[in-house]
């Protein structure tokens, strides 16, 4: 009997393509999990996550979903899995799920984080997961900032996708900033993210932290719909999934 079964993943994407299968490449999330999935069901098996991360962007708590039929117990599809995955993805976790879950359209809200290491000192042990700024950041004039990010806004000026057709509406719901000796972690709480965004609110934010930029200035950046107007993109290696939402039951 096919059942639809929603998994959470973990992974490193440092030396993968993103998330999405590719024509180009077999080098993705997606890809490595509809191979394995295609051979132990001895048929095609497509596997949708809740959205695409970038190519080098890593996960705590991606999610997606399969149709199989699997005769064993869940646990043991799971440890069928891992046992074949790569030492840099992991299934944390399965369940079976109502027919008509779907990760990414089911889905109601995220959280990504993005960790910078504000330090002269080389990021040395954290090199593959952070973005190396090594001008001081003043936190507290970033965090105005972000404030100016809250609520429904169009996020045109900071997708990276110039052709973007769809709407560019999204709400963020909170942005938290969290510091030790020398990172900052911002987490960015909202109900969908475009094309590089959260990379690109980053940048904005770090130009602001390094005084290039100005917190009373992000709401004409906002208005102008315009990427060009908006911070540099910071890069792919400081940014992690950390959780998708979805309504109990």
């Amino acid at each position: 009997m096919m059942k639809n079964y929603k998994i959470m993943l973990a992974y490193d994407g440092g030396r993968y393509n993103g998330w999405q299968k590719q024509g180009n490449t077999d080098n993705t999330i997606q890809e490595k999990l509809e191979g394995i999935l295609t051979a132990l069901a001895g048929c095609p098996t497509e596997v949708y996550g809740s959205g695409r991360t970038d190519a080098g962007t890593h996960a705590y708590g991606q999610v997606a979903n399969f149709h199989m039929d699997w005769t064993g117990t869940k646990e043991e599809l799971m440890d069928s899995i891992n046992g074949k995955l790569p030492e840099d993805i992991a299934v944390l976790s399965i369940e079976i799920m109502h027919p008509r879950f779907h990760s990414r359209l089911s889905a109601k809200a995220k959280i990504y984080e993005y960790t910078i290491w504000n330090s002269k000192r080389p990021p040395v042990f954290d090199r593959k997961y952070v973005f190396w700024c090594e001008n001081p950041l003043n936190v507290d004039r970033m965090g105005e900032a972000s404030k100016f990010f809250l609520g429904e806004h169009d996020f045109k000026s900071f997708c990276a996708n110039k052709r973007m057709k769809k709407s560019t509406v999204r709400k963020i719901y909170d942005i938290q900033f969290y510091c030790t000796e020398d990172k900052i972690t911002i987490a960015f709480h909202g109900n969908g993210f475009l094309y590089q965004m959260v990379r690109i609110l980053t940048g904005t934010l770090i130009e602001v932290g390094e005084g290039k930029c100005k917190p009373e200035e992000i709401p004409s950046i906002l208005t102008a719909l315009d990427r060009e107007k908006a911070g540099f993109t910071a890069p792919a290696k400081g940014l992690t999934l950390k959780e998708v939402f979805y309504e109990e039951g």
